[in-house]
């Protein structure tokens, strides 16, 4: 599936505030990379602040997942976390705008023997990974490192950001988008040997989930993962971004063993124990604002219903 192409309708008037968000974007990637960071961090802190009821499910996501931190602890990673958005927002310009030689100075990808050692015998790779702010900048160095995959995507709400995010990563990661509800694109591709972005850590749709422990927590889960690779006859080669005192790592570990076991329910409590892992590695770079513990049940409660007295 190749990059949408240009639309005229993509000029009307409605478009304009995600044009002048863009055209915004794209200037402020000639500043260097830490001022751009640095100017993020400040952005997203403010912006936590203000927005309240992002800030209250942030809150009530790290208390689920890190029961054993205190409230002033959590309300620091709270912080850190929206700082993370806010750099994540304008790393994302660099990731589509910026030239090779500016990126490689600033990061770097280990353990891609791993990787290498998945592909050797000719079969397609699941690049498993969670959804954290370093997302499309980690993606852009797995190109910068000659890995070819197909980014899986669902479209944007904006018609704009859609062309362009699909455009530019289509066109940095060698392999065209695929789009994540066409199961037999995905097959296909992992059968002819190749690798594909693969981030199963945020539904709610009960028709293609089953409840698995994150964090301890039971929550509903995509259980896509083991069947993908079993009918792909395709490894799972876990790799996470992280952003560690302004340099990028992007990490690779060994493919999963014994993966899938037939068992789905099984297989996705292994990915979500995986994706866990990497999360650990960077809390507040992880997307906290998902609800990601939201009720699909209408008997149960749901976590983020406010209640009389809570912040």
């Amino acid at each position: 599936m190749n990059a949408p192409s240009f639309q005229l309708a993509l000029l009307a008037p409605r478009h304009w505030p995600h044009w002048l968000a863009v055209g915004l974007l794209r200037l402020l990637c000639l500043l260097p990379l830490p001022w751009m960071v640095r100017f993020g961090e400040g952005f997203g802190w403010l912006a936590g602040r203000l927005a309240r009821s992002r800030r209250r499910v942030v809150r009530i996501n790290l208390q689920l997942c890190f029961p054993e931190l205190d409230a002033a602890a959590r309300e620091r990673l709270v912080n850190e976390h929206f700082k993370a958005l806010g750099a994540g927002l304008f790393e994302t310009g660099y990731a589509w705008w910026a030239s090779d030689a500016r990126l490689r100075k600033h990061g770097e990808v280990v353990g891609l023997e791993h990787l290498d050692a998945a592909q050797a015998g000719g079969q397609g790779v699941l690049l498993l990974t969670g959804h954290f702010t370093t997302l499309e900048l980690g993606a852009r160095y797995l190109c910068l490192a000659g890995v070819k995959f197909h980014a899986m995507y669902r479209p944007a709400n904006s018609a704009l950001v859609s062309y362009f995010m699909h455009r530019w990563r289509a066109a940095r990661a060698g392999l065209p988008a695929l789009p994540r509800d066409d199961i037999r694109a995905l097959v296909q591709a992992l059968r002819r040997g190749h690798a594909i972005w693969y981030a199963p850590d945020q539904t709610l749709n009960p028709k293609i989930s089953v409840m698995a422990p994150f964090f301890g927590v039971p929550v509903r889960t995509v259980f896509a993962t083991g069947r993908l690779a079993r009918m792909g006859r395709a490894k799972v080669v876990p790799y996470f971004p992280e952003r560690i005192n302004g340099r990028y790592r992007i990490s690779f570990a060994p493919a999963l063993e014994s993966f899938p076991s037939g068992d789905d329910a099984a297989d996705t409590a292994r990915i979500n124990r995986v994706i866990e892992s990497g999360v650990r590695r960077c809390p507040a770079q992880y997307f906290w604002i998902h609800r990601r513990f939201k009720s699909t049940n209408a008997a149960l409660p749901d976590v983020y219903t406010p209640t009389v007295g809570s912040p």
